[in-house]
């Protein structure tokens, strides 16, 4: 804090050769000691002595001599050190007091006569407002009391109410206590009310997925159903012998299923085909004796396509129904008579069908038939079935009566066989 200027502080103007040795410790400007302190007499200086440590003062900076450097209103040039052992013992004592009016104060020392001012109003003000302070706590005495018995009993309310509140929270404590463990409880609840609602779920899907799956199989079987029935009305409305035997005719000859049954000089048909039509033609009639219940008194007819036969009940023989051809006086006689036994089977269906129902629903097959010939009506011609003295055309047309016959009888079956049916229905 020792320094050497040659400012003056008060109208800033620099003297060549002024010595400076302070400065503020506020504003930090240059002061200058009062002439007393270099005038002290030696009992001042002994007091002083007493007071601060004089090895302190070994650290002062002799003065220096500064000169204006002349380019600067606050430029300082160092000229030299003094030597002057007079001048510097003021200046130890100067600094020693200063060190010890630092020492027992919060302010720092030397000060400016601008920075003590300010520092005086500043202390005036601490020390009015302290003394408002004290005057302020130096109420009446009667305000104190009345203070004190407020406090009195504002504290015994406060106690009051304090434990009041303290029984409250104890009760609200226990009510959370049992509230707690109606909460634990209903967790447990939630919880397996969850576990339930998870279990329902997969139950539910479970469920949903075989009822999806029965709702389909439903709808299969009630389509595979629709259309059974559609099938069933159609086959009950169906002429079953219609469809299996188709009875017809091509020109001179009766034919069943495309099949020609018979022979013409004119039209020499094959005895393949005309044992096939022979074929088709025994089925049929054991067809429909079955259906209608009918047994042969004589004959069992025996269906073998274009081999088949009649039985001879009660002999053990069998007659064909199917040629080979050759000369006709040399003709196995057996042929003929295998005709003819299917001829006499003939004349018991049509018994059979025409002793069904009253006198006015009888049934008649058109074309008559006596032993080995076949009667037609309007001509009352007779035709035999036999080859042997017998004409082609004669055999042919009455195998085409023949086949009318059964073609009349296998309608009247099929009318019988609905008519049940529906009957059924």
């Amino acid at each position: 804090m020792l320094y050497q200027s040659c400012l003056n502080k008060h109208d800033n103007t620099m003297d060549p050769r002024v010595t400076v040795n302070f400065v503020c410790q506020r504003c930090l400007h240059p002061i200058q000691l009062d002439p007393g302190f270099s005038h002290l007499n030696e009992h001042t200086l002994a007091e002083l002595a007493l007071e601060f440590d004089p090895s302190v003062v070994d650290k002062l900076v002799p003065p220096l001599q500064l000169t204006d450097s002349g380019h600067h209103p606050h430029g300082f040039t160092l000229v030299g050190e003094s030597g002057d052992t007079e001048k510097t013992q003021p200046l130890k004592v100067a600094t020693g007091l200063y060190d010890l009016v630092s020492s027992n104060s919060d302010i720092d020392h030397p000060l400016c006569e601008e920075c003590t001012d300010a520092l005086l109003d500043l202390m005036d003000t601490t020390l009015s407002r302290t003394q408002r302070q004290a005057h302020m706590s130096q109420q009446p005495m009667t305000l104190s009391l009345g203070l004190m018995l407020f406090n009195q009993v504002l504290t015994s309310q406060l106690q009051l109410e304090e434990e009041r509140l303290i029984k409250e929270l104890a009760e609200v404590e226990s009510e959370q206590d049992a509230a707690q463990c109606v909460l634990e409880k209903h967790e447990e609840e939630k919880a397996r009310l969850e576990d339930e609602e998870e279990r329902y779920w997969r139950e539910y899907c479970t469920h949903k997925s075989q009822l999806t799956a029965m709702e389909d199989e439903n709808r299969s079987l009630k389509s595979q159903l629709s259309y059974t029935q559609n099938q069933l009305e159609r086959l009950k409305k169906t002429n079953v012998f219609n469809t299996t035997f188709h009875i017809w005719h091509s020109g001179h000859f009766g034919t069943i299923n495309n099949l020609r049954l018979g022979r013409l000089p004119t039209a020499p048909v094959a005895w393949q085909e005309i044992n096939a039509a022979w074929g088709q033609t025994v089925l049929l009639l054991a067809s429909l004796a079955r259906k209608i219940g009918l047994k042969f008194s004589k004959y069992r007819l025996v269906p073998y396509g274009n081999h088949s036969y009649i039985e001879v009940i009660g002999e053990n023989r069998e007659l064909p129904l199917y040629g080979s051809g050759g000369f006709r006086f040399l003709w196995d006689t057996k042929f003929d008579a295998g005709m003819t036994a299917f001829l006499e089977c003939v004349a018991e269906f049509q018994q059979h069908v025409e002793a069904q129902g009253g006198q006015a629903a009888r049934f008649c097959l058109p074309y008559r038939i006596n032993k080995h010939c076949i009667e037609d009506p309007n001509s009352c011609n007779s035709m035999s079935i036999k080859i042997q003295f017998n004409t082609s055309e004669q055999w042919t047309k009455a195998l085409k009566f023949l086949l009318t016959n059964l073609k009349w009888g296998l309608t009247w079956a099929s009318s019988a066989l609905f008519s049940s049916t529906q009957g059924e229905t």
